[in-house]
C-alpha cells in the first residue's frame, strides 16, 4: 500500500519461478535491480556526436532472512547438477507492484540465473541474512 502517493517497499511482491517450481523466499528484506546496457559514442565527420545504446539485460540482488532450508537446498541442487554434468535451466522472476493510484504493474524477468552470494553469517544472537544476485536476459511488461 503506497503512503501519501509514494511507492514504498511493501508495494512489491516477488515470485521466483524455477524450472522445478516456485522458490519460496518468505522474508525478503531488499530487492534491487538495474537495466544493463552498453553505449557507444559515434563521432561523425561533421563534429556531432551520436550516442547509441545496446540493451544488455538486467541484474540485481535480493536480500532475505533465512527462515528455512529452501534457498540452501535449491543452490545445493544446482551445484550437484553442475558437477553431474546436467544442464541448468534459467528461472523467471515476477515483480508485481501496487502503484500509488491503486493499479498494478507486473514485470517478468526472463532468462534469470541466480547466484548465492552470501548464505549468511551465523551468530548466537542474530538472524541469518542471506543475499543472492541475478542476471536476466530481459524484463518484459506483463500488465
Amino acid at each position: 500500500m503506497p503512503l501519501q502517493g509514494y511507492s514504498v517497499g511493501r508495494d512489491w511482491q516477488l515470485v521466483i519461478q524455477t524450472p522445478t517450481g516456485p522458490l519460496n523466499v518468505p522474508k525478503v528484506t531488499g530487492f534491487s535491480r538495474k537495466m544493463d546496457a552498453t553505449t557507444e559514442r559515434v563521432k561523425r565527420i561533421d563534429g556531432i556526436t551520436d550516442n547509441v545504446r545496446f540493451f544488455d539485460g538486467w541484474s540485481g540482488t535480493l536480500s532475505a532472512q533465512r527462515t528455512g532450508p529452501e534457498v540452501d537446498r535449491y543452490f545445493a541442487t544446482l551445484e550437484g547438477n553442475y558437477y553431474a554434468g546436467l544442464n541448468e535451466q534459467p528461472c523467471q522472476i515476477y515483480e508485481t507492484i501496487t502503484e500509488p493510484n491503486g493499479a498494478y504493474s507486473q514485470y517478468r524477468y526472463e532468462g534469470v540465473m541466480l547466484t548465492y552470494d552470501n548464505p549468511g553469517d551465523v551468530a548466537g544472537d542474530a538472524t541469518v541474512k542471506m543475499q543472492f544476485s541475478f542476471t536476466a536476459s530481459r524484463r518484459l511488461l506483463v500488465s
